[in-house]
């Protein structure tokens, strides 16, 4: 298969290239930059020029591709106030992929992410949240948005992200938390640290969306959570023991002030199942979990 992927060169992206190359397919990658570009051609990819809001940059590749995978999300303006801008723009890219690849069968993939899907529970494959008016529901909208696109014969899949899929390498929310530890000089954890975080390694999920691309039923929602849920005061500990400092509570109505940008979301409890998706894909995750991938060290070295 000739597969379009966004986002080629970012954290999942540039796990799935090589994923798919392995076994054979054809990978053309969206690069917004010079050096994007240049680590996709030497990974053995050809190369589209252009960003997320180039809607008819995507159509035409999408049009050129036996299938679609969309990873790209302007995490840049999400994480400094804009979540709401980057998930309309987010949306915008679905559609134009989708109308591209309508009446043709092909498979379009497309990145979403799991925390918070059922608060209290252990979300599923078949939990689709309310729309309740908040940013992150314009996101579910956009998964919504893309499973209708089954209806006009594309076939379509959300595969849903734990908030950590972690790594040697990763920039993310844990690489967040040890950096709010080290300023602060407390590994802390909210209120009693019971909630719970699903996890995944990146590398598998790179083989999920390989998968999904290639087998996924129009239509289907996948979770590419390696592990249900592992407790953040789990996380804390692991973060304090290699640090040398104190693991410590905070309060939730201090959340905010101790963790920053990350204080609305540190607290959350939000498992979620894999089951459906493990029994559809015989998908096996394979590689570390959270835990030991962050006792190996290298998250205290960057």
């Amino acid at each position: 298969m000739r597969i379009f992927v966004t986002g080629a060169s970012g954290w999942i992206g540039s796990a799935l290239v090589p994923e798919l190359l392995a076994v054979g397919h054809q990978v053309v990658g969206l690069a917004r930059s010079d050096a994007s570009a240049a680590a996709l051609t030497a990974a053995g990819t050809d190369v589209v020029r252009g960003t997320v809001d180039d809607l008819d940059v995507l159509a035409s590749a999408a049009a050129a591709s036996d299938g679609v995978v969309h990873l790209a999300f302007n995490h840049d303006i999400a994480f400094t106030g804009d979540f709401e801008g980057a998930a309309e723009a987010d949306r915008r890219a679905v559609d134009a992929l989708g109308a591209a690849l309508a009446g043709t069968g092909r498979p379009l993939v497309i990145a979403s992410g799991a925390l918070g899907l059922t608060p209290g529970r252990v979300g599923t494959e078949r939990d689709m949240p309310a729309d309740d008016g908040s940013p992150v529901s314009t996101r579910q909208a956009t998964a919504r948005a893309a499973i209708a696109l089954a209806a006009r014969d594309v076939r379509s899949c959300v595969l849903r992200l734990p908030p950590t899929c972690h790594g040697e390498g990763d920039n993310g929310f844990m690489t967040a938390l040890v950096a709010v530890a080290r300023s602060t000089g407390v590994s802390g954890y909210v209120g009693d640290g019971a909630n719970r975080w699903p996890a995944s390694h990146r590398l598998d999920a790179a083989r999920l969306f390989r998968l999904a691309v290639e087998h996924a039923p129009a239509g289907s929602v996948l979770h590419g959570v390696a592990e249900e849920g592992v407790p953040m005061r789990d996380v804390a500990e692991v973060i304090g023991r290699h640090l040398d400092m104190p693991v410590a509570s905070v309060a939730p109505d201090a959340a905010a002030a101790h963790f920053g940008w990350l204080g609305g979301l540190v607290g959350l409890d939000g498992p979620a199942s894999s089951t459906l998706t493990r029994e559809l894909l015989d998908w096996r995750p394979m590689h570390p979990g959270l835990l030991e991938d962050l006792d190996k060290g290298h998250y205290f070295s960057q």
